[in-house]
């Protein structure tokens, strides 16, 4: 027998959530192909097995929570087909014989009788808990569509023998539970590891930094005439379509370099600057939000920082995206606006200490200072958050008119970004 067991996912990774089993107890198993499949806090991954045989037994069921090196199945040697007969006709021949001898003791015969006349199907860690438990397994209800019996609906099965022995109890818990209203119903959802890790970390980014946001407005008009005279030749050129998120990333990147307190993060008792721009792009995915990074993006011209969003967008929609997709990350950007939000305080993506809001585009009046004027303009607001601990009001605030001032004149954008 050999032990197929949770490999090692990443330094941040050490656990994770078994989301479903790609195979079967009795099917063919060949070496390297997906067991299952683990959720993680960030991205599911396939376990594969190192060895070739039959899964004999699976130790965990979807649902529960395996640590790294953690035994999840038991691998048998030889093939689906000679497996099969064996795991149900091995344990059903010693039992019959052995209930023939035992005269002596009446009551063990009998009930060795009812097991070999009636004997289900069940996993070894089943039986082994049953043992344990003093449970029937001819009295386990399994849910198992092929009605096997796994280690589950044994201490189903147990706890529901222990909850009628208090009758007070019993009679009142019909109350504690009957607070619905049967003309309002609601569902339970269980919330899966990615969204109870975002919950946990966004709680944790709100308790732990001083955290603070400051708005602005951007006059988008020469962003948009730029794109619209530009966005077909664009494409011709590079095959990708010009968005607005190049503009704002290459503007980000040079709002970094002004301002290298916004590119850092708080380790103990000391700053960690640092000297790279690598932009996370939030991206709502279907298992809830993810932070891809574009790596280097101060390197990259525009056309390849729309690949790459585009790349990692289309991964995260997929639900493809592996770990160094998401791992690290200097400063975040997230755009609301493509939901129609217009104004939020997003919040940060710890350990950085800045994270750029970005909403809809509204055509609204504004002054137009040259001219004295009043124009219909594209506007948008935007909003940076920041942690107090380390980055001033002064220097938020700066930061984020640098970004406006860029994108009101995209020619800087090839200077400073």
């Amino acid at each position: 027998m050999t032990e197929i067991k949770v490999p090692e996912l990443a330094e941040s990774i050490t656990e994770g959530t078994i989301a479903q089993w790609l195979k079967q107890v009795g099917d063919q198993v060949e070496q390297g192909e997906a067991v299952l499949e683990l959720e993680t806090d960030k991205v599911n991954i396939e376990v594969n097995s190192e060895h070739s045989g039959v899964l004999q037994e699976q130790m965990k069921q979807p649902g529960d929570t395996v640590e790294v090196g953690e035994v999840v199945a038991m691998l048998g040697e030889g093939s689906a087909d000679s497996a099969a007969p064996k795991a149900e006709e091995a344990p059903a021949a010693p039992k019959e014989e052995t209930a023939k001898p035992a005269e002596e003791k009446p009551a063990a015969k009998e009930d060795t009788e009812a097991t070999s006349s009636e004997k289900p199907v069940a996993s070894p860690a089943a039986r082994k808990r049953a043992r344990e438990l003093g449970i029937d397994l001819n009295e386990v209800q399994s849910r198992d569509p092929l009605g096997r019996v796994r280690t589950e609906d044994v201490e189903r099965q147990a706890a529901s023998k222990n909850q009628p022995k208090p009758a007070a109890k019993e009679a009142s818990a019909p109350k504690a539970q009957q607070p619905t209203n049967p003309d309002k119903p609601v569902e339970r959802i269980p919330m899966s590891r990615r969204r109870q890790t975002i919950a946990k970390h966004l709680v944790e980014a709100q308790h732990t930094a001083a955290m603070l946001t400051t708005f602005n407005e951007v006059d988008l008009t020469k962003v948009m005439d730029l794109r619209k005279r530009r966005k077909q030749s664009f494409q011709d050129k590079h095959d990708v379509r010009l968005g607005f998120m190049s503009f704002f990333t290459k503007a980000v990147v040079g709002a970094l370099k002004e301002f290298p307190m916004l590119n850092a993060e708080i380790q103990g008792n000391e700053i960690l600057k640092k000297q790279y721009y690598d932009i996370g792009i939030a991206v709502a995915a279907t298992e809830g939000l993810v932070v891809p990074v574009v790596r280097n993006a101060d390197r990259l011209s525009f056309a390849q920082i729309e690949r790459e969003i585009n790349t990692l967008a289309g991964k995260a929609k997929d639900n493809t995206l592996q770990l160094k997709d998401l791992q690290g990350g200097s400063f975040t950007i997230t755009n609301g606006g493509v939901f129609g939000s217009l104004v939020s305080t997003p919040i940060l993506n710890a350990p950085q200490v800045g994270i750029l809001g970005m909403h809809t585009i509204q055509r609204r009046p504004v002054v137009v200072d040259d001219q004295d004027t009043v124009e219909v303009r594209p506007m948008m607001y935007i909003a940076l958050s920041y942690d107090h601990r380390i980055v001033d009001g002064s220097t938020a605030v700066q930061f984020l008119v640098t970004i406006k001032n860029m994108l009101e004149d995209p020619e800087q954008l090839l200077l400073e970004g």
